[in-house]
């Protein structure tokens, strides 16, 4: 199992470059930085009540990811997540290579679709539209990684052929985490990604249908995800597992139904309650390897 760490990184929070060093010398594997372009006053909150600040006040993942880059040798870094209908994909093809270039190939590009409709169409993108145009968006960013003259045609992005450097280190690109709870999920993981990044909810109701993940669908989950690789003629896909503890009994479940990484959350509150809850993160993962 590897583990990594994420945060909102904002202005008031611990910056990136100080969470990325740190992460690095408690040997964590991965640290991420989440993604809000802005927030309309009139958002309904997914979760309920007023949206909290954090949500409204986060650094641009790729300037964050490149400032924490340039600081670090070994940890990967990811986006958990970058919102893709709110990016033109030329430009955001060009900032994950140029952060997998200068990391020397740390990149780790975490992708979800958004669930805030009016955030989404301040970016002229209708909500409705937002799977395809991710789709579409994931797909031209490849072209742009894997070929020397990239092109792509379709029904909401049109690229003409084009030259764009510099190519990403890893090969044929960064790994591509798809993040995201409901009845698609795994159809879009296995048709655009490498893996899945999903986030599980210690306690199950209801409610969180289409939110979160139920940790005790894993099982079917795997399965459910290995037919669709075979039908689909792809390679397998990793999970990296957020919203959980380090605690033994949830390392355990998730090693077992082969879970690739543990991705654990830091507080954004302030600087001292986010390095506090990484040390105590550092400290249980130690003792679980005793």
């Amino acid at each position: 199992m590897k583990f990594g760490v994420s945060i909102f990184s904002t202005h008031f929070s611990a910056t990136p470059t100080e969470i990325a060093i740190e992460a690095e010398r408690l040997g964590f594997e991965s640290m991420f930085v989440s993604e809000h372009s802005h927030i309309p006053v009139d958002t309904q909150f997914a979760l309920g009540g007023e949206v909290p600040m954090a949500y409204r006040s986060m650094f641009d993942p790729f300037v964050a990811l490149g400032a924490a880059a340039a600081v670090t040798s070994k940890i990967n870094l990811g986006t958990a997540i970058c919102i893709v209908p709110q990016h033109d994909p030329i430009n955001c093809a060009k900032a994950v290579s140029t952060i997998d270039q200068i990391s020397n190939g740390r990149m780790i590009f975490g992708v979800g679709a958004g669930w805030n409709p009016p955030e989404m169409e301040n970016h002229r993108v209708a909500f409705q539209d937002r799977f395809k145009i991710t789709r579409e968006r994931l797909a031209a960013m490849k072209q742009f990684w894997t070929q020397e003259e990239a092109e792509y045609d379709g029904d909401l992005v049109k690229i003409t052929r084009s030259w764009q450097w510099p190519k990403p280190v890893q090969q044929p690109h960064p790994p591509i985490l798809i993040a995201g709870a409901g009845p698609n999920i795994l159809k879009r993981v296995v048709a655009l990604g490498n893996g899945w990044l999903p986030v599980f909810a210690t306690e199950w109701h209801d409610s969180l249908a289409g939110k979160l993940n139920s940790l005790d669908a894993l099982p079917e989950i795997n399965a459910e995800t290995r037919r669709l690789e075979e039908e689909a003629g792809v390679a397998r896909t990793s999970i990296s597992a957020m919203g959980l503890p380090p605690e033994p009994k949830f390392i355990d479940f998730l090693e077992e139904h082969g879970v690739e990484r543990m991705v654990l959350n830091l507080p954004n509150d302030n600087r001292d309650a986010a390095f506090e809850q990484m040390h105590a993160h550092a400290d249980a993962i130690a003792a679980y390897q005793k």
